[in-house]
C-alpha cells in the first residue's frame, strides 16, 4: 500500500469527475446499442457529454499551468487526463458512426463490446477514485486489462464473422469501422490503467 501526499488535491477530484463523465457516456452508448433505441437522441446526449469532457480537460490544463506544486508529476497529470478524454472522444465517435452509417439495429458483437466498455469505464472510475489513497488501485487496473483482453477476443471473432457472412461491401466497411472504434475505446481504457499503474509505482 502507498499513499500520495498531494500539495493540491483538487486534481484528484477533477480526475474523478472526468472518469465519471466517461462512464456516463459509456452507459448511454450501451443504451444506444440496445433494441428499439432512440439512436439520434442518445448520440446527441453523448455528444453533449463529450463537449463537457473537453471543458473539464481544458480546466484541468489551465489549473495545471497555474499550480506551482502539484501532487504527482505534471507529465502524469497530463497523460491521465488526456487518456480519459480520449475514451470519451472514442465513445462519441462510435455513436456518431451509428447515426451517420444508418446501420439499423446494433449487432450482437457491438452490444457485447459496448457492455464491456461500460464495465471498463466503471473500473476506471473506481481506480481513479482510489488513486489518492492507493488502497485497491491495482485491482481495478488488473480488471481493466482483463476486460480489454475479453473485448479483443470478441472483436476478432466479430471481424471473422463479418468477413464470412456479410455480402454487402458497404455494410462490411461500416461495421468494421464501428467494431474497430469500439475496440479502440477499450484499448484507451487500458491506457488509462497503464498510466495509473505508472503513477502508483512512482509513488510506492
Amino acid at each position: 500500500m502507498f499513499r500520495l501526499i498531494p500539495k493540491e488535491e483538487k486534481f484528484f477530484d477533477m480526475f474523478v469527475h472526468m472518469a465519471e463523465n466517461a462512464h456516463e457516456s459509456s452507459k448511454l452508448l450501451k443504451a444506444l446499442m440496445g433494441p428499439d433505441a432512440d439512436v439520434p437522441n442518445l448520440a446527441e446526449s453523448i455528444k453533449a457529454l463529450e463537449h463537457k469532457g473537453d471543458r473539464m480537460t481544458h480546466d484541468l490544463f489551465v489549473k495545471l499551468n497555474r499550480t506551482f506544486v502539484v501532487p504527482i508529476d505534471r507529465e502524469d497529470i497530463y497523460r491521465l487526463s488526456s487518456c480519459i478524454d480520449d475514451v470519451i472522444d472514442l465513445i462519441e465517435s462510435v455513436a456518431r458512426r451509428m447515426v451517420l452509417f444508418k446501420v439499423g439495429r446494433a449487432s450482437e458483437p457491438a452490444q457485447q463490446l459496448a457492455h464491456l466498455l461500460t464495465r471498463s469505464t466503471s473500473e476506471v472510475v473506481a481506480a481513479v477514485s482510489e488513486l489518492k489513497n492507493g488502497l485497491t488501485v491495482m485491482e481495478h487496473c488488473i480488471e481493466i486489462n482483463r476486460l480489454e483482453d475479453e473485448a479483443d477476443h470478441i472483436y476478432h471473432l466479430a471481424l471473422g464473422q463479418l468477413f464470412d457472412e456479410e455480402k454487402d461491401p458497404i455494410s462490411l466497411i461500416k461495421w468494421k469501422e464501428i467494431y474497430e472504434t469500439l475496440e479502440t475505446s477499450l484499448d484507451k481504457c487500458e491506457d488509462v490503467a497503464n498510466v495509473i499503474e505508472s503513477i502508483v509505482l512512482k509513488n510506492a
